[in-house]
């Protein structure tokens, strides 16, 4: 059973007495047979609870700072038309009373908490995002993360690895910056491709021909999942684990990229799809950052001196951690230059960041 949440707020040019409008509230909350429970705040405005016998929760506070709010919270079954009537009915009742005094009125769409599908996920920076989910069509945990891939009725189905939204059937932009944005020529050459389970770098690639691509994924069930849920994206190529001009290697990319290393073995371009860069900004505190220098310095390391590597940032709003990663750049082993692009992906409702980087 999940639970609904509204909010309406009232933010006012200045503070007022609460005894002036609560009681006129009263009978409003009285005529829902809400019964009410004052609070004692020592002193910081007025705080009362009202609790109807269908599960209904009101709360009405009168902060001594200028503001008024109201949160009520029910059953996700209850009568939405009586609720809607409760509010608007508080709403009018409320401009009448503060008549000049109010700045700002809001009111949010109801907040589902507990629901079965989930559908808030917060971006890179830290904003809370509702999306149109209304389906999980496959759901996995395997040995190394959960995999969730839901349906959205705006961005066709979504890859979700451990709560972090990774791709939607919608997202070709991301996979064309990760790429290059269709500047790049990939008939004939020698590609690896870090990760990316969901299949649409791959599948994107083989239209080009090239000589061929090795995908190196550790986890074969997101593979699984998107052969069957993302095919918008992969189209037919996770099918098999080796087409015309491809590969696909379920294994751990490190073990393997130190031993192409010791092998001499390049590659006309590396492509990272493993992870974003962290948002912490404390490299000696966070693994994260220690396993992406190995594999961004691995990757340099088996790049062929003309080819180039491509990765993904993070959100452009997260500006200290890609300073940050910038300066991991310029201290490898092997010099680079690199450039970047902002690219708007269409799920992630934010700028998202993608790097460049070749030898000097």
């Amino acid at each position: 059973m999940a639970v609904r949440h509204y909010t309406l707020d009232f933010n006012l040019s200045t503070a007022v007495d609460s005894a002036s409008i609560v009681p006129a509230l009263l009978s409003i909350f009285h005529e829902q047979e809400l019964a009410e429970t004052i609070h004692d705040t020592n002193g910081h405005g007025y705080l009362a609870t009202f609790v109807g016998k269908n599960g209904r929760l009101v709360i009405l506070r009168v902060h001594s700072h200028g503001l008024v709010t109201i949160d009520l919270q029910c059953y996700e079954d209850d009568n939405t038309a009586q609720l809607d009537n409760l509010l608007n009915a508080l709403e009018k009742k409320l401009k009448v009373l503060l008549n000049d005094n109010v700045a700002r009125i809001k009111k949010l769409p109801a907040l589902v908490r507990g629901a079965k599908v989930d559908r808030y996920w917060p971006t890179a920076d830290g904003r809370l995002v509702e999306y149109d989910v209304d389906e999980v069509v496959y759901e996995e945990d395997s040995a190394y993360q959960n995999i969730k891939i839901l349906h959205s009725q705006q961005y066709g189905n979504i890859l979700v690895l451990d709560g972090d939204v990774n791709l939607a059937e919608s997202d070709l932009a991301y996979t064309q910056a990760i790429t290059g944005s269709g500047k790049e020529n990939y008939a004939g050459k020698e590609v690896l491709i870090l990760g990316g389970g969901d299949g649409g770098i791959l599948a994107e690639l083989v239209k080009q021909k090239p000589k061929m691509i090795t995908m190196v994924e550790i986890d074969q069930k997101v593979i699984d999942g998107c052969k069957m849920h993302m095919r918008k994206t992969c189209g037919n190529t996770l099918d098999t684990l080796r087409g015309d001009c491809y590969q696909i290697l379920i294994e751990d990319c490190v073990p393997l990229l130190k031993k192409y290393v010791q092998e001499g073995r390049t590659f006309d371009y590396v492509i990272n799809d493993l992870t974003a860069i962290p948002i912490s900004t404390a490299p000696e505190e966070d693994s994260m950052w220690e396993f992406l220098r190995l594999i961004l310095d691995l990757s340099i390391r088996v790049l062929h001196p003309k080819g180039k590597y491509f990765t993904q940032g993070n959100s452009v709003n997260l500006t200290e951690a890609l300073s940050l990663y910038e300066e991991q750049l310029e201290k490898l082993s092997c010099p680079v230059e690199f450039r970047k692009e902002v690219v708007c992906v269409p799920s992630y409702l934010e700028q998202w960041v993608f790097y460049t980087a070749w030898k000097k």
